[in-house]
Parts: C-alpha cells; structure tokens; sequence
C-alpha cells in the first residue's frame, strides 16, 4: 500500500501565474467593462481565481461598472467632478 496520492486528471493546482496576471490586466485595460465570468472563461480558470487576480495582485475594484485602481491620486479622484 503507498501512501503517495496518484496522478490526477484535469487543471493544474495553481492557476495564479504571472501568465495569467498578466492576461487579465491586458484584457481590463482593453476593456474596463469587463465582466468576471467572461475573463474567466477565456483564461479557463474559476471566477474565485479571476476575483482573486484583480483584488490581490492588480488591486482593482469595480466602480460604476468599470474597473479602476484601488489607490487613486488625488487628480484622478477629482477628475470630472466639479468643485462647487
């Protein structure tokens, strides 16, 4: 009896790689209203990952349907608004 597990069919166990990171960053700078699933299944990945990619390694989030960096400058913050 071995105590070693055998091998398994179907992905890879780490879908996180600077491939795919960078995949994704491509496709939210092409398009900001972008959706989760549609990222995830063009890189055949689960939307948990995809989810996980954005926040953790791109630090985006989504506003007003569109995806933008977390941390904005104060330009980028007043852009468009108007200062009364």
């Amino acid at each position: 009896m071995s105590t070693e597990d055998g091998k398994r069919s179907g992905r890879p166990k780490e879908v996180v790689t600077d491939e795919n990171i960078k995949k994704t960053h491509k496709m939210i700078l092409n398009d900001r209203k972008l959706k989760l699933n549609k990222i995830a299944d063009s890189l055949k990945i689960s939307t948990e990952r995809v989810h996980h990619i954005i926040h953790e390694y791109l630090g985006v989030r989504k506003l007003c349907a569109k995806w933008v960096p977390r941390k904005l400058t104060f330009d980028q913050n007043n852009n468009g608004l108007m200062i009364r």
